[in-house]
């Protein structure tokens, strides 16, 4: 049974195509994961389905009576709202059953005869359906989901505006399972989840009856739970069953087959037009020219997909830093409270250095704390000498009204024109890209137009907080290669243990000195 289809769908930004006459079916129990490098329109394809964005042609029908839910990860989340209430959001429409039921009960007094009668079937009817969705269990649900994805250990009482990028992700996940919705709608859930979680998601998805689309760039979480993969590339989607390794497998033959053919088909019409050009004077063979002409006319012409732009990596580096880059003395990280007990740690040149462990437990405040953006609520920190610090955050501040650009001149304006453009372009970014405003960019190519400020700045240490999030396979893999190659140190915070492997020369566990126990 169809749950969603979609058919003849375009649409574009200005001059900039993004579908063109796509189509795109959902089955019961599909497990969809929908990919594509960054830019290519897979968060706007959600924006469509879910309603929304109108499409500038074609159609989008979903099944009668169907419960899409969508993790947005950018849902308003109010000050004053606690971790329990965005939870039991889930059921409002639970809630509104049990208002109705106790004014029926209320005005029940006054009633009689057939009015009475329909009360006490509408009552029935009620009753029945806050017991089949488990009201009445509601409070250990939130407890049993909040346990699962470590909410808890924040504290369900605890204000929303408090939250890091990565517990509100869990948050809005929680509250999105709570729902059972029949469909499932999840952009980049990883994000921003540690190890731990991102196991249990695998677990629950897994198990998961009913049809998801998943989008992401985490390709060992994409191959344990997917069994339909919908490839975007070049205003096109295209089905493959099976997952992404199996995906890869039948593209790369197809897009051999694609150029084995092209070039045939190239030789052929070079063959023809000769013909055509030496005999189409002669009088005894220019009906044979003539019907050469007409088979080119007639051809119909394989074209190749013009290859998008990789992105190229290349970190500037300063002269080398003094023999340690920092030392911290009984150092107590925090805002209004303690994140971590009393810390002694160093870092000396040449070290490339992972912090792992579980969101909120300050992994992010000790980075501020070391490049001094936050003041320690006790301790020290001393840095070494020689230092040219490069610093990735996660995100870029919001209401930024700046195209690519001008971002990058502001950071560098001794640059000419054409060495901007330059060095958007060797990350990836097209001319389209780099004349757009930053915000309407995809993550991914936000995050590669920061990248694009970092390795053109001389640098002899880098701490990064979760560059991997957002970016696409290539650009993942350049960056990895790019940060080995880094003669400089590396303190980094990432998710994703593939992505450590091979890079970092040390771990650090966050969660041996965390107070967020």
């Amino acid at each position: 049974m169809s749950i969603l289809n979609v058919v003849n769908l375009s649409h574009g930004f200005g001059d900039r195509a993004i579908f063109h006459e796509v189509s795109f079916r959902l089955l019961k129990g599909e497990h969809i994961g929908l990919i594509g490098a960054n830019g290519e329109g897979k968060s706007t394809f959600m924006n469509i389905v879910t309603g929304k964005l109108m499409p500038d042609e074609g159609k989008v029908d979903w099944a009668k009576h169907v419960q899409v839910g969508y993790l947005d990860q950018h849902a308003v989340l109010e000050k004053g709202m606690t971790l329990r209430s965005v939870l039991q959001s889930a059921f409002a429409h639970l809630f509104e059953l049990e208002q109705k039921l106790n004014l029926i009960c209320d005005t029940m007094g006054d009633a009689e005869g057939q009015a009475l009668e329909e009360m006490i079937e509408e009552l029935g009817v009620i009753q029945e359906l806050l017991t089949m969705h488990d009201f009445y269990i509601i409070d250990s649900k939130v407890e049993e989901i909040a346990h699962a994805l470590g909410l808890d250990d924040i504290g369900l009482d605890r204000d929303v505006s408090d939250l890091s990028g990565g517990q509100r992700t869990k948050l809005l996940l929680a509250k999105l399972l709570l729902e059972k919705p029949d469909i499932l709608l999840l952009d980049e859930p990883t994000n921003y989840l540690d190890t731990e979680h991102i196991e249990w998601l695998k677990r629950y998805l897994n198990e998961y009856e009913n049809a998801f689309i998943l989008i992401s760039h985490d390709i060992p979480f994409l191959n344990s739970v997917i069994n339909i993969i919908y490839h975007m590339e070049n205003q096109e989607l295209n089905r493959y069953v099976g997952d992404y390794d199996k995906f890869m497998e039948v593209h790369e033959m197809k897009k051999s087959q694609l150029e084995a053919a092209y070039k045939r088909q190239q030789k052929e019409i070079e063959e023809l037009e000769d013909f055509v050009a030496r005999n189409k004077a002669r009088v005894s063979t220019r009906n044979m020219a003539m019907s050469r002409q007409k088979k080119l006319d007639k051809m119909d012409v394989i074209e190749l997909a013009r290859e998008k732009p990789k992105p190229e990596f290349n970190f500037k580096e300063a002269r080398a830093a003094g023999k340690y880059i920092f030392q911290t003395e009984d150092l107590v990280i925090g805002y209004d409270s303690p994140l971590s007990s009393p810390l002694t740690i160093s870092m000396e040149r040449g070290e490339k250095i992972a912090l792992v462990g579980a969101n909120g437990i300050g992994k992010t405040t000790l980075l501020k704390s070391i490049l001094g953006l936050i003041n320690p609520l006790s301790g020290s920190v001393t840095l070494g000498d020689y230092l040219n610090i490069g610093y990735f955050e996660q995100e870029m501040a919001p209401g930024n009204t700046s195209t690519c650009l001008e971002e990058i001149w502001k950071e560098f304006p001794g640059y000419t024109q054409y060495e901007v453009r330059s060095a958007l372009a060797k990350c990836g970014l097209t001319t389209k890209h780099i004349e757009s405003q930053v915000r309407v960019l995809s993550g991914g190519e936000q995050a590669k137009v920061r990248l694009c400020k970092l390795i053109n700045r001389e640098t002899n240490i880098l701490l990064l907080d979760e560059p991997t999030n957002h970016l696409d396979v290539d650009a993942k893999a350049e960056l990895k290669r790019a940060l080995q190659a880094y003669r400089g140190s590396i303190l980094i915070i990432c998710h994703e243990p593939e992505f450590n492997e091979g890079l970092v020369t040390k771990v650090l566990d966050c969660s041996k000195w965390t107070t967020k126990k």
